[in-house]
């Protein structure tokens, strides 16, 4: 199991579709395993976009992402990670594809909606950022019927 980061930017808050974009993951399989509305820190940006520090979409990336509301979201389950970044689609959703999450609701390369962690390492960091105190260990009751037990 594994267990990745999601932010719904923004974008998604002003629009509406916190429930409907949150379905898909969960209609999906994935588990919530934490949740929080809150208002992104510049502290916090920092540390979140570290990587991007000097590149020329930095300090707008941060302006939006610390001007209102966003929510993080913690979903555990089989390739989580891998899953929850093919619900998401291409980063631009101009190109990505119907049926994802950027390919249905998104049409700008600014505004992208959500954010996951791209890979185990990512997400151990994003996740310690986000949940300094942990997320929640639960099993759903559903669990047999959504997961493998390989």
């Amino acid at each position: 199991m594994q267990t990745t980061l999601l932010l719904f930017k923004p974008d998604t808050l002003h629009r509406g579709l916190v429930g409907r974009v949150l379905a898909r993951f969960e209609e999906k399989g994935l588990q919530l395993v934490g949740l929080k509305l809150m208002q992104m820190s510049q502290e916090t940006a920092a540390k979140h976009y570290a990587e991007h520090v000097g590149r020329p979409f930095y300090d707008g990336l941060v302006e939006f992402m610390t001007s209102s509301p966003i929510v993080a979201l913690a979903l555990r389950g089989p390739d989580a990670i891998a899953v929850a970044r093919r619900l998401m689609g291409k980063t631009f959703g101009i190109e990505a594809d119907p049926g994802t999450i950027r390919g249905d609701f998104g049409c700008s390369k600014s505004y992208n909606l959500v954010h996951g962690s791209d890979s185990e390492e990512s997400a151990e960091r994003e996740l310690g950022i986000f949940f300094p105190e942990g997320v929640l260990d639960w099993t759903p009751i559903s669990a047999p019927w959504l997961w493998d037990d390989e």
